[in-house]
């Protein structure tokens, strides 16, 4: 459906119908719509707009309508909306009353009389001023907010951070204190509340959309991942880096938290590597042993796994059945199975007993690698900080509490998967994972039956759901809160998406793994956009720099490069197989007495203070000398035909010297045919009149689909470099 333009107030039966709706609900559901706009007038702008909005998505639009009929609504509510004044239009408010409810805005409440004096009024009119508060007072903030997760030093730090050292950049973080951040995951602890029969994990198997949800209980969790542990301390020395290539179940998690509590490092791999890819990686970490499964079951069918483990000649392996108890492949000689790994420690009078092995707070618990876009993945270690910087986030963003049950498709080879598992753990929620395809309907039943409320989505996933429909049906009535992150969401796919829950907010998130965090987020207590983020995360401080590396003032509206401040906690302060101060440090200007740190995205910081990312530095193209990024012509093309499932954009220049060429490259819905020129067309006048008329879209090419990183991140470098070699050749010729 093409976004209506027309104003809600002139709506009419006909457009119901044609949204979906039959005669008679759209009759019904007309004059709902004429009584909930009852008392506002179209004249008075935008507050109307937005006024009518909160009115129609709370109680007239439900998740079983046609996603055609919300559009219509929204598109039309905000018909008039003026964004180059106003800045992108709301789709969900705080109420006063809810802040005060949530995590930080607790936290508010109770301390910022105190911390920011008589300027302080409430959750939501102060928040800004907090986040600046903790930002210039990170050592305040993060005493606060170290109260409030499971986090139990055996030795408290000696302060919060130390920046004497001023060759560090980033500061020391809790220096002097000593813990086992897995041994923090499975406390009992009062608060935030988690006991023993408290439900730390459940879990479903696809094709097991009938059985009852498993559970797994707190003392359960920890007596199983101390038997683990018990049975690594049999096999390797403390300080060794193992590594876990299989899916996100809860034997890999039990596994991930055992590997650490017994003082070794994870080294996380996606199961969709290919052998060369799982090689480097255990080449990088020096890997002794990996934990991997026979096979990957999905949709009932078979993928070898351990095959493509040992063709890369590796470290010994640890072998996990996909289903069953037996293990279906022949192994290497010293390769072992699950079962027997086990037994080593059945000679032991307490095998569920093991005593952590506490270290100090900088110490290495996890490499993992970045996802590649820009070429060869970096080997990134996180120290004992980064678990707590991860689980911070989500608590002061995401309002995870102890009651939540956080579900997020992911792996523990991506920094979500480890973000997922301290997010839950520290803060006393329970962990959901689902071990099949997120694709398909089965996980949405899985997410209804175990009562998520928080789930968190990558754009592609829920693109996925809306063009199949494969969710029609399915109540997730039960999640008060969304979450996305790993790409730039769409407009359209963010409105079908927070449909399906009741019009409950997205916190939208950007990150890296090398940060353990994300620097730009949603917020419970700001207004939430579709598509962007309200505030950069608490204790985070960044500018944006103008062409010439000069910073933006913070309350203009500009688009540059983001340069995120050096005293960062949780930051990495270190590469395996690369220079960090290089990386991330070196070319960087310096701001009020700071060396700012590289991060390479591209924002739009708009009027009103949202943030749109506009993609990566390196995706950056100047057309006939004005620069724009890939993202925000993709956002335009994605509208253009309801035939385009998606578009890449890549500017390519000939040879040394020419101006750069826009190659638009597009992929289709399935079924769906259009010719290339009929696109170009299209693509052309739509960029034309919304972004510049001296853009020129010189060529359009059609393909099955796009190259993408195992986290399903756009590889653009790949397409431009194919077209580059393509009109090369071309012109060659």
């Amino acid at each position: 459906m093409v976004p209506s333009r027309e104003s809600i107030w002139a709506v009419t039966l006909e457009d119901l119908i044609g949204a979906g709706l039959p005669p008679d609900e759209a009759r019904s559901t007309h004059a709902s719509i004429q009584r909930a706009l009852q008392g506002l007038r179209r004249s008075d702008g935008p507050e109307a707009a937005m006024e009518a909005w909160r009115r129609l998505s709370a109680g007239i639009l439900r998740p079983d309508h046609p996603h055609a009929l919300h559009q219509l609504v929204y598109y039309s509510t905000y018909g008039d909306w003026d964004q180059s004044v106003r800045g992108p239009p709301p789709y969900w408010f705080p109420s006063r009353a809810h802040s005060k409810l949530t995590k930080l805005g607790r936290i508010m409440e109770t301390h910022c009389p105190k911390l920011l004096g008589s300027s302080y009024q409430d959750p939501i009119t102060s928040f800004n001023l907090f986040q600046k508060f903790s930002v210039d007072h990170p050592e305040v903030y993060w005493s606060i907010i170290l109260k409030e997760l499971s986090v139990v030093f055996q030795k408290g730090p000696k302060c919060i951070l130390d920046i004497s050292d001023k060759s560090n950049h980033r500061g020391v973080w809790l220096p002097g204190s000593v813990l086992n951040i897995a041994e923090c995951c499975l406390l009992p602890m009062n608060f935030p509340k988690k006991q023993d029969n408290s439900v730390a994990v459940v879990w479903r198997d696809e094709g097991c959309d009938d059985s009852p949800v498993n559970r797994m209980s707190l003392k359960e969790l920890r007596e199983q991942v101390m038997m683990v542990a018990n049975a690594i301390d049999a096999m390797f020395m403390k300080g060794d880096a193992i590594a876990i290539d299989m899916p996100m179940t809860v034997t890999a998690v039990i596994i991930y938290l055992a590997i650490i509590l017994a003082g070794c490092v994870v080294v996380s791999i996606a199961d969709s590597f290919a052998a060369n890819e799982i090689a480097t990686r255990l080449n990088v970490s020096r890997a002794k042993g990996i934990f991997t499964q026979d096979f990957i079951v999905r949709g009932g069918k078979k993928f070898p796994l351990y095959s493509r483990v040992i063709e890369c000649n590796p470290c010994k392996a640890i072998v996990i059945p996909g289903t069953g108890k037996v293990v279906d492949v022949q192994f290497r000689r010293d390769d072992v199975s699950w079962n027997e790994f086990l037994s080593s420690v059945g000679h032991l009078p307490r095998p569920y007993h093991y005593s952590p092995i506490y270290q100090s707070i900088d110490s290495v618990t996890n490499i993992l690698f970045s996802s590649g876009t820009t070429g060869q993945p970096k080997a990134i270690p996180w120290t004992q900080l980064s678990p707590i910087r991860s689980a911070s986030d989500s608590f002061a963003h995401a309002d995870i509490q102890s009651n939540d049950i956080f579900c997020w498709p992911t792996n523990l080879g991506w920094v979500m998967g480890p973000a997922v598992l301290y997010s839950s753990f520290l803060s006393g929620a329970t962990l959901a994972l689902f071990n099949g395809s997120p694709l398909s309907r089965s996980f949405g039943k899985f997410v209804q039956d175990s009562g998520v409320t928080i789930l968190g989505t990558v754009p592609s996933l829920v693109k996925t759901w809306k063009t199949s429909n494969c969710m029609e049906g399915i109540d997730w009535s039960r999640i008060r809160i969304l979450a996305s992150t790993g790409e730039t969401s769409t407009i359209d796919d963010d409105l079908w998406l927070s449909s399906r829950a009741s019009y409950c907010p997205i916190i939208e998130c950007c990150g890296g793994t090398e940060l353990a965090s994300s620097y730009i987020q949603g917020s419970l207590l700001q207004p939430q956009v579709f598509g962007a983020f309200s505030t950069p995360s608490m204790s985070t401080g960044f500018v944006i720099l103008d062409d010439h590396g000069t910073p933006y003032p913070d309350d203009q509206p500009c688009v540059g490069e983001v340069a995120l401040f050096p005293v960062y906690m949780g930051a990495t302060d270190r590469l395996l197989n690369a220079d960090n101060e290089e990386i991330y440090f070196k070319g960087m200007p310096t701001y009020k007495g700071m060396k700012l740190r590289r991060h390479g995205d591209i924002l739009q910081r708009t009027i009103g203070g949202y943030i749109v990312v506009q993609g990566r530095a390196d995706d950056t193209m100047n057309l006939g000398g004005i620069k724009t990024s890939s993202v925000e012509i993709e956002r335009v093309c994605n509208g253009v035909d309801d035939r385009v499932m998606e578009t890449a954009a890549v500017s390519v220049r000939i040879g040394s010297v020419g101006p750069e060429q826009l190659v638009i490259m597009v992929v289709l819905k399935n079924g769906q045919h259009c010719e290339a020129d009929f696109l170009k067309t299209k693509f052309s006048k739509a960029i034309q009149k919304n972004l510049n008329p001296l853009f020129k879209v010189s060529l359009v090419k059609i393909i099955p689909e796009f190259p993408r990183t195992a986290s399903n991140k756009l590889l653009r470098r790949v397409l431009r470099d194919q077209m580059k070699r393509e009109l090369s050749t071309y012109s060659r010729i």
